[in-house]
């Protein structure tokens, strides 16, 4: 059994329809009863256990029968919930970290977390595999909105490339390390097979839709009022601009672990438009 946190959020819905469609047995760790949980149609029954990543004990109470978990990164008390997985005898865990965890600066709030993370995973006496992928493209889907309202799509960074990376390839990547051998102590970074630029993405978005599509960049100035604007948190807002704007973080190297781990190429961001046109 393997006990997939942050089952319905992009990746972790990934890896309970890539699991689940293999036979492999899911427990999804869900705040509440989710009816339509991703791969049940598909995958057969997947279990659900109700908890919460910042509950340690709640985490515990799933974790009978487990011998794999996929566990997200910047919970509160993450020492315990590893220690209830040592306790629970679980043989592996794999730690959803991310690019920012490479950053030289770890006063960036956005890295600390992660290396932090990624320390406890370490020190846990749980063998263990640490996922840092780059931005996903599922990220795209916030421009849904200004696409259903018109042809003009206006965002942040508009000269930074990022090897973007879809998550059905983070999720095959985690279920290899979850269910076959010789990915212990592994730090994989991970990342689709080319840059793009977000007025790229959104010429190809635009092919997968039919429509002609017209990208305009925020000048930095702008993209931190946009942060602000929808709540995010200061420090949070400083980190991302140091990533992006300041160039303090580079995601737009292309990696071979994905071909590597799973034996065929990353899927291109031109497949993961064309799977998700129906959400634009």
């Amino acid at each position: 059994m393997i006990l997939v946190t942050g089952a319905t959020g992009n990746a972790g819905g990934a890896l309970v329809r890539t699991l689940a469609g293999t036979g492999t047995p899911v427990r999804a760790l869900v705040r509440r009863p989710v009816e339509h949980l991703a791969g049940q149609p598909a995958g057969g029954p997947v279990e659900q256990a109700l908890g919460d990543l910042n509950d340690p004990a709640s985490v515990a109470g799933a974790l009978e029968g487990v011998r794999g978990v996929f566990l997200l990164a910047g919970y509160a008390r993450m020492d315990e919930t590893l220690a209830a997985l040592a306790r629970a005898g679980v043989e592996h865990v794999v730690l959803l970290s991310a690019s920012a965890a490479e950053a030289a600066d770890v006063s960036n709030p956005v890295s600390a977390y992660h290396v932090e993370s990624e320390r406890l995973v370490r020190e846990s006496g749980v063998p263990w595999t640490i996922l840092r992928p780059r931005t996903f493209m599922s990220n795209t889907l916030r421009w849904a909105d200004q696409l259903k309202a018109g042809d003009v799509v206006r965002d942040s960074f508009p000269d930074v490339a990022v090897a973007t990376v879809d998550p059905l390839d983070i999720a095959a990547v985690a279920a290899a390390a979850l269910t076959e051998k010789g990915h212990d102590g592994q730090v994989y970074g991970l990342t689709g097979p080319e840059p793009l630029r977000p007025a790229d993405r959104l010429r190809v978005l635009g092919a997968a839709l039919g429509r002609e599509l017209r990208f305009e960049g925020l000048s930095d100035e702008e993209a931190r009022a946009r942060m602000v604007a929808e709540g995010m948190p200061e420090p949070y807002v400083e980190a991302f601009m140091g990533f992006f704007a300041r160039g303090e973080l580079d995601e737009s190297e292309v990696l071979p672990t994905v071909e590597r781990v799973t034996g065929r190429p990353p899927r291109t961001f031109e497949q993961w438009a064309a799977a998700n046109a129906s959400r634009f």
